[in-house]
């Protein structure tokens, strides 16, 4: 590997995480999901505290999903990380991918389909213990509710 550093002398710093990731902290551990779309997701940090992963095993309307999602900021070759948290999940049975992006603001958390302002979006209220999470998934010709219950705390 060739090393293109003109001063081998000066040390190379990576930043930490984006202090504003931290939001997310509150959706660490198991939970049951009830309503419109039924099983358990769980969401824990990976290492260096840069990305969130969310497994997930739900059934909606008779269609089972079991996949993960990845959550954090995306960063492409010499620029810096964007400005919102994203994310894209991976359904194991289908091979489809989704995207998403998180705004947690107080304790309401929305979770757009796509991008920021999709009429596809998921907008919950936490309980003040922070171990229920009521709301509903809204889109183009449907939607449902649902309410997660924390079930394990990580």
């Amino acid at each position: 590997m060739v090393n293109d550093n003109p001063n081998p002398q000066m040390e190379y710093s990576v930043p930490g995480p984006n202090p504003d990731l931290k939001s997310l902290d509150r959706l660490v551990g198991t939970w049951q999901v009830s309503g419109g779309a039924r099983g358990q997701i769980s969401y824990e940090w990976l290492e260096g505290g840069y990305f969130m992963i969310q497994r997930v095993e739900l059934e909606h309307e008779g269609h089972k999903s079991q996949g993960i999602e990845v959550i954090g900021h995306e960063q492409g070759f010499g620029v810096e990380p964007g400005q919102d948290i994203k994310s894209r999940f991976y359904d194991f049975g289908s091979g489809m991918t989704l995207d998403y992006v998180y705004d947690l603001d107080g304790d309401i958390l929305t979770i757009w389909g796509g991008e920021r302002g999709s009429p596809a979006y998921y907008r919950g209220l936490f309980s003040s213990d922070g171990n229920r999470l009521a709301g509903s998934w809204v889109y183009p010709g449907g939607g449902y509710e649902s309410t997660a219950t924390r079930i394990q705390q990580v």
